[in-house]
């Protein structure tokens, strides 16, 4: 009811130019820069966010970015992690669940494009024509479901067609800093939190073969 959205992933799996993995410090464009600074929510509250048309179509639009925005994290989570598995079943889980991951973020990707341009009149919340200036073209057609080629291991290698980031180093704790930050978990007890960053420490200590 709260969501606060990083929709960067729109401008990172379309880049050609930069990797996460190669460029950390590159700062990919918002697709909706109104859903990353401030808390929206993704769900009818209550009637009264019935009305007006231009708000109920916002908190459904809200709810089709916050899905692929779920499902990129976990699209680069099981690759990560695979890399840093010892055991062959957890192995076998990550590899098998990994792939669904992805399935969901390009179904739900190809559906955070068709959120209609708007201006929530109740909280100023505004969703751009992502087929307008500075988005469009080929490039960020609405309805691309697959990331374009960009550089991979080596900026001397051609570039591929990626998953994106996959470097292993902090990155389930980085998850739980992603879902915290993005307001999944307001209301929960600091137990919770312990216990979340616990098995996230535990999880980023993992090596494989001892490497």
């Amino acid at each position: 009811m709260k969501l606060t959205l990083d929709t960067s992933w729109w401008t990172r799996y379309r880049s050609s130019a930069n990797n996460p993995d190669l460029d950390p410090n590159f700062v990919f464009p918002q697709a909706v820069p109104s859903l990353a600074s401030g808390q929206f929510p993704a769900i009818p509250r209550t009637n009264d966010d019935l009305t007006p048309d231009d708000h109920i179509q916002a908190i459904a639009n809200t709810a089709g970015f916050h899905m692929p925005t779920i499902e990129q994290g976990g699209n680069s989570l099981y690759p990560s992690m695979a890399q840093r598995a010892n055991s062959v079943e957890v192995l076998r889980i990550l590899l098998s669940i990994g792939p669904t991951e992805t399935m969901h973020f390009q179904t739900w990707s190809d559906k955070a494009g068709n959120a209609p341009p708007l201006r929530d009149p109740t909280n100023g919340l505004e969703f751009p024509d992502l087929n307008s200036p500075p988005f469009g073209g080929e490039t960020f057609q609405t309805n691309l479901i697959m990331p374009e080629p960009c550089p991979f291991l080596s900026r001397s290698l051609p570039p591929c067609s990626i998953i994106r980031p996959t470097e292993t180093k902090g990155v389930a704790m980085g998850v739980v800093n992603f879902l915290t930050a993005m307001g999944l978990f307001l209301g929960q007890p600091r137990a919770f939190f312990e216990l979340l960053q616990g098995l996230a420490a535990d999880a980023d200590a993992a090596t494989r073969n001892g490497a």
